[in-house]
């Protein structure tokens, strides 16, 4: 598993000197469960994002980002074409995009 959110909320929380069990109590879970989460292991609810992004001093949208990004990678990492892939899914986006901005 990918653990480009878990990364960066174990940066964040060591860089401001929160101890593991304080996030896991904010999130009404374990300590072990959210060890996991770091570790990669496990997966952060969406909704759990927004409490960490508050207590982590950091915007909810870039941790979305890197739990998607996360999401994404587990799904085509293995793919022989994996760029090529999001390659096509960003061109479809972006036409989505355009066509939800006409209307």
């Amino acid at each position: 598993m990918s653990t480009i959110f878990g990364n960066k909320i174990r940066t964040l929380r060591e860089e401001k000197q929160i101890p593991q069990r304080q996030l896991a109590a904010a999130l009404e879970i374990d300590t072990a469960t959210y060890c996991k989460i770091e570790k990669g292991d496990r997966r952060a609810k969406r909704e759990q994002i927004t409490v960490l992004a508050g207590l982590l001093e950091v915007d909810s949208r870039e941790l979305i980002r890197l739990w998607s990004a996360d999401k994404v990678y587990n799904i085509i990492a293995q793919e022989e074409e994996a760029t090529q892939i999001l390659n096509m899914v960003a061109e479809s986006i972006d036409k989505y995009k355009r066509k939800s901005a006409k209307v």
